[in-house]
C-alpha cells in the first residue's frame, strides 16, 4: 500500500531519528496525491496489471507497458524511457542502493512508474521531509532540482520505468547533505 509520512526537517535532540512529530501520515491515494500536489510533486494511481516474466528484459518491459509510456511521453515530451528492475540477489543491489541513499538533484525531472514491488522516495522540500512509500501503479513526478534520495530496501524487489529528457539517463548531482541518514528507510 502507498504511504506518504511528512515530517520536519529537524532531527530528534538525540540526532538520531526524525522529530517525533509527524505532520501527515496516510495511505489514502487521493490524499496523497493532494498533498504531494500542493508542494508540486506529481503523483498518480494507474493499472499496472501486467505480469512479467521473472526473467524479462528491458525491451520485454518496455514493450509490455508501451501504452503507458507513450502516454506520459505524449504528454510531457521525454525523450528516453529505460526499466530499472532490482531483486534481492541483483549483483548490484548494495552498490546503487548506497548511491541512491545519499541526497542529490537533477536538472530534469525525476518521473517513475512503478510496475512491480515498491520502494521509498524521500524528498526534502523546503522545511519538510516527505517519505513516499511507491508501489504497483504508483506514478511520481518529482521536477527538477527537488532534493530527494532513494532507498529500495536492503533485499529490493522493484521494476519502474524512467523517463529522461537526455539520452545520459541518471545523472545526480550530490548535495553533500547527511539528512537522509536522519530519517526512517523502506525496511
Amino acid at each position: 500500500m502507498s504511504r506518504l509520512s511528512i515530517f520536519p526537517e529537524t532531527v530528534s535532540s538525540d540526532g538520531r531519528g526524525p522529530s517525533p512529530q509527524r505532520l501527515v501520515c496516510t495511505d489514502d491515494p487521493e490524499q496523497i496525491g493532494t498533498e504531494l500536489f500542493r508542494r508540486g510533486i506529481g503523483f498518480e494511481r494507474w493499472p499496472a496489471e501486467k505480469n512479467l516474466d521473472q526473467n524479462a528484459d528491458q525491451a520485454s518491459i518496455l514493450w509490455a507497458y508501451r501504452d503507458e509510456i507513450e502516454r506520459v511521453q505524449r504528454a510531457s515530451g521525454y525523450a528516453t524511457v529505460d526499466a530499472i528492475r532490482m531483486t534481492p540477489d541483483h549483483p548490484e543491489r548494495e552498490c546503487l542502493r548506497r548511491k541512491f541513499l545519499d541526497e542529490h538533484t537533477h536538472a530534469e525531472d525525476e518521473v517513475r512508474f512503478f510496475v512491480e514491488g515498491q520502494a521509498l522516495f524521500c524528498l526534502h522540500i523546503g522545511s519538510e521531509v516527505l517519505l513516499i512509500r511507491c508501489e504497483r501503479g504508483d506514478l511520481i513526478s518529482v521536477p527538477a532540482g527537488t532534493r530527494h534520495w532513494f532507498d529500495m530496501g536492503s533485499a529490493p524487489q522493484f521494476c519502474a520505468l524512467r523517463w529522461f529528457n537526455n539520452s545520459e539517463g541518471w545523472v545526480a548531482k550530490f548535495t553533500g547533505s547527511d539528512i537522509s541518514r536522519s530519517f526512517p528507510g523502506l525496511d
